[in-house]
């Protein structure tokens, strides 16, 4: 099945994952590429994502398996037409075969920016960077089955550096599982409004950069 790698970024962050599959199958149609269709009661259109991106936040590697009906079409074509289709903030950067066994994703590289609307607080950096030094730091989760649960995010931190991007703004960069088991890298700030309240920024946001297999090779 063929792959594209493509990003989200600008206002198009604020979509939320269903609404960016009803875009890419409606971007598909309009490219003039027609999809094929799963089996059963309810057919739909042959499109996923790997990693369903929360709201607002942005990301330049993201990953959709789709498959076609009808005759084979470069991949080049492919790209271009899809781009003139999609929405703006939305573009896809390569389209691709024999990609990976998605069971094999397991690290994101993201960066989580905190911004500050004065400047940030005295001693905020070295006492961010001692909090993810520790060997525990619980943060509550969400899950579909058990409702709100406490999890020690420590473990699914595979590397984290905290540094400083002028006055008003630091960035949380970071390497964390994505996969069995998943850290939403906003947990991290989740961490710092709970253990360091007085470190709480004023705003905060967040990139998906990259993604990684289990040997830590680029995920394509």
């Amino acid at each position: 099945m063929p792959r594209l790698l493509f990003e989200k970024k600008g206002n198009a962050v604020w979509i939320s994952h269903l609404d960016l599959m009803r875009v890419f199958q409606r971007s598909f149609k309009r490219a003039g590429l027609s999809l094929t269709h799963t089996q059963g009661f309810n057919p739909r259109p042959s499109v996923s994502i790997a990693l369903p991106l929360s709201v607002g936040v942005e990301s330049c590697c993201e990953i959709l398996d789709f498959d076609l009906e009808g005759e084979p079409v470069p991949y080049e074509e492919i790209q271009a037409r899809l781009n003139e289709a999609l929405i703006a903030g939305v573009r896809v950067l390569q389209v691709y075969d024999n990609g990976a066994k998605l069971k094999n994703l397991a690290y994101l590289h993201c960066n989580v920016i905190l911004e500050y609307d004065q400047s940030v607080p005295n001693g905020t950096l070295t006492a961010i960077r001692a909090l993810f030094a520790s060997e525990t730091v619980i943060v509550p989760k969400k899950t579909k089955t058990n409702g709100i649960q406490d999890q020690n995010i420590i473990p699914m931190i595979r590397s984290l550096d905290v540094r400083q991007a002028g006055e008003k703004e630091l960035i949380l960069d970071s390497v964390v599982c994505c996969q069995n088991p998943t850290l939403n890298p906003m947990q991290l700030y989740l961490a710092i409004e709970r253990y360091l309240p007085e470190c709480k920024a004023d705003f905060v946001r967040c990139c998906r950069l990259e993604i990684f297999d289990l040997n830590s090779e680029v995920f394509r």
